[in-house]
């Protein structure tokens, strides 16, 4: 194999494919990054069998040349080493040959490094997925419902399947919910498939969706193609292609978590609560469960805050609302967990609904229904 390639291409694509690469794997040749040239251009994979990224440089794009093969051929290389040099190399090209023994000469302007590689004949195939049903979505869409999500899974391994979103798509509507049994954040968006098509329980992990929305960049292609089998999940944009495993079990049904009746409803300002839940975090943080209390005024428009810590103090601050409907309450949760709701509703105000003093509440942007976020409270004293 030997090409000429140029720096900067080379360095997002290693880039994008690293995050699938584990040093902790029980398959050696899976601690390399693939790669594979061919007259059509240079193709980088990453995997650590349970997420695979393949990234693909073309021989030019939008004009620009990226790269010139000169002889096709594959290698694998260490990542981290490779990773590194490609980060510090001094020119704009970069010229990469491999010999019979599959050692490596990298060399850019005046410096030149020699790797040993790995017979890429050994490197594990990638899965198979079928392109029926191909599932397209909006990139700037896909990254939003990621972040508005996946925040909430579970970090703990006791239940497996909650370190996953749960996505279904019914009606033409992709239905993507996370919960750690404390929390959940649902959020459903339109896409356009044929309303027969119908998937559910797909639960993608948590870590699959973040690594995700790391790549996902706002250049190029504005579509993401997603394709779903019975154990692997793959989305394709532009020149990736991100393989992910699905977790196995049955997510639980969460709808019935979800209050329908309503005992007080408030609309607020969604950046001034948030700064107060802010400010009130820093005591809050002190205690074992981040605890604040807040109580509703009808009568005054206002809602009241309180975080305490007998070592250190304590903190109040009232906070203006638009509005208020129902009976007054009172009730205690985690200020991290509103804090991580509220950072990811783009709307300028919400609507938080509470059903009881010991019941979940759930926080909206206020006119849409399309999100919602639930917290359950903390017994307090």
């Amino acid at each position: 194999m030997k090409l000429t390639v140029y720096r900067d291409a080379l360095a997002e694509n290693v880039n994008h494919v690293m995050k699938a690469v584990s040093p902790r794997t029980t398959i050696p040749i899976l601690t390399g990054i693939k790669l594979e040239a061919t007259p059509e251009g240079l193709t980088l994979t990453g995997s650590d069998s349970d997420v695979s990224i393949q990234a693909f440089i073309p021989l030019e794009e939008d004009g620009v040349q990226k790269i010139e093969i000169h002889q096709p051929g594959s290698i694998v290389l260490i990542a981290r080493y490779f990773a590194d040099i490609v980060k510090k190399l001094p020119n704009d090209q970069v010229d990469i040959e491999v010999d019979s023994r599959f050692v490596t000469r990298i060399r850019s302007g005046q410096a030149e490094f020699s790797l040993n590689g790995l017979d890429a004949e050994e490197y594990p195939r990638l899965p198979v997925i079928r392109a029926d049903n191909v599932v397209p979505i909006r990139k700037d869409l896909l990254k939003q419902v990621i972040r508005q999500t996946v925040y909430a899974v579970s970090t703990s391994e006791t239940r497996p399947v909650l370190t996953g979103a749960n996505w279904a798509i019914k009606n033409g509507r992709l239905t993507c919910v996370a919960t750690d049994s404390h929390r959940l954040a649902k959020r459903v968006v339109a896409v356009d498939v044929d309303p027969a098509v119908e998937y559910k329980n797909v639960v993608i992990p948590g870590k699959s969706l973040n690594e995700l929305g790391k790549i996902l960049d706002d250049n190029g292609n504005d579509w993401v193609d997603i394709a779903i089998t019975s154990n692997q999940i793959l989305f394709k944009t532009d020149n990736i292609q991100f393989f992910s495993r699905l977790l196995e079990g049955n997510y639980p049904e969460t709808d019935g978590l979800i209050p329908r009746d309503a005992k007080t409803e408030i609309i607020l300002n969604t950046k001034e609560f948030l700064q107060a839940i802010d400010r009130a975090s820093l005591l809050a943080r002190e205690e074992r469960n981040n605890v604040v209390k807040l109580k509703t005024f009808e009568a005054e428009k206002r809602v009241e805050i309180i975080s305490q810590s007998p070592e250190i103090g304590r903190v109040y601050e009232s906070v203006p609302v638009i509005d208020h409907s129902g009976e007054e309450m009172r009730i205690s949760f985690s200020s991290k967990y509103m804090m991580d709701a509220l950072t990811r509703i783009d709307a300028e105000e919400i609507k938080v609904t509470f059903t009881g003093a010991m019941k979940p509440f759930l926080i909206r942007p206020l006119d849409d229904d399309n999100i919602l976020m639930l917290i359950l409270p903390i017994r307090t004293n």
